[in-house]
């Protein structure tokens, strides 16, 4: 069944989600916070909404694709959950704090909207390809309702329950999971090649055989080849979604060290001045304590 869909945030991901919406049959309304980005969707046969409160229908669904917490937060106002009202369907993809979806699903909740996590792991060629993976949680009837709209958008999609931020933590853990095992990579691969062994030698034989999974040869691929353009998913997006690990880990009392020397890895890759890269560039960080 098509809906009449708001949706906000046209970056990496949020474009080739709305371009697939449409080809689904959905009427899109689009909005920015930077102008501009919106001209592929419009040809594409979407609208333009000059504001948040434009884009909403009362009652109707909004898929939001913001970069962080204070995004969404600052995007969700007063003035906009009035407008969306009872009935209406909030379906976040961001990657957020647990606690901050909780309390996003409270405040919309006094209007009478329903906020459902969303969050999805795929770059932006895996979302094109419908090839991604979701997670989904928050109240059970709200989530039928976005299941119809989201499932055709992935390969996979996993259900958390009526725990709001539950899709958020896996979320979190996924993020952490990918980062660490690029750190993996860059030390074997360094390793490797100061012993002589040329990094895309080790790349494909390992690639073949103990770690033939999709994150290993994609992230690995560009560590491999010391090649951080495209961008997929920045560096800066990176360490912010470190930090909500080590956040969330330490509500529920979790250490989680490896998380820690990880954040310090992009922090430090930041201080390089290597923002303008994707977020496995923490790989150069490798090469450089190894002096390479």
């Amino acid at each position: 069944m098509s809906e009449k869909i708001a949706f906000m945030g046209l970056g990496t991901l949020g474009t080739p989600i709305a371009a697939n919406l449409i080809q689904d049959g959905h009427e899109l309304t689009v909005w920015n916070r930077t102008k501009g980005k919106a001209q592929s969707l419009l040809d594409q046969g979407a609208t333009e909404a000059d504001s948040p409160e434009e884009a909403v229908t009362p009652g109707g669904v909004v898929i939001s694709v913001l970069a962080d917490d204070a995004a969404v937060e600052a995007t969700f106002s007063k003035e906009v959950l009035e407008r969306l009202g009872e009935g209406g369907l909030h379906i976040s993809m961001s990657t957020i704090a647990p606690a901050t979806a909780r309390r996003l699903a409270d405040q919309h909740a006094q209007y009478g909207v329903a906020y459902i996590a969303a969050p999805i792991f795929a770059r932006p060629d895996a979302v094109s390809a419908r090839v991604g993976n979701l997670c989904l949680s928050g109240e059970a009837a709200a989530r039928e309702r976005a299941q119809a709209v989201v499932q055709p958008l992935v390969k996979g999609l996993f259900d958390f329950g009526d725990e709001v931020g539950a899709a958020n933590v896996v979320k979190l853990a996924g993020n952490y999971m990918i980062a660490a095992s690029m750190e993996m990579m860059a030390e074997a691969f360094t390793m490797a090649e100061k012993s002589g062994i040329a990094r895309q030698a080790i790349y494909e034989m390992f690639t073949q055989t103990l770690f033939a999974a999709p994150i290993f040869q994609n992230y690995g691929r560009m560590i491999a080849k010391n090649t951080y353009e495209p961008v997929g998913f920045k560096l800066p997006l990176g360490l912010k979604d470190l930090n909500l690990v080590l956040e969330t880990a330490s509500e529920v009392q979790s250490p989680m060290p490896l998380a820690s020397m990880l954040r310090d890895r992009l922090i430090s890759a930041r201080a390089k001045g290597r923002d303008h890269l994707d977020w496995t560039a923490l790989a150069q960080g490798v090469s450089d304590d190894a002096g390479l």
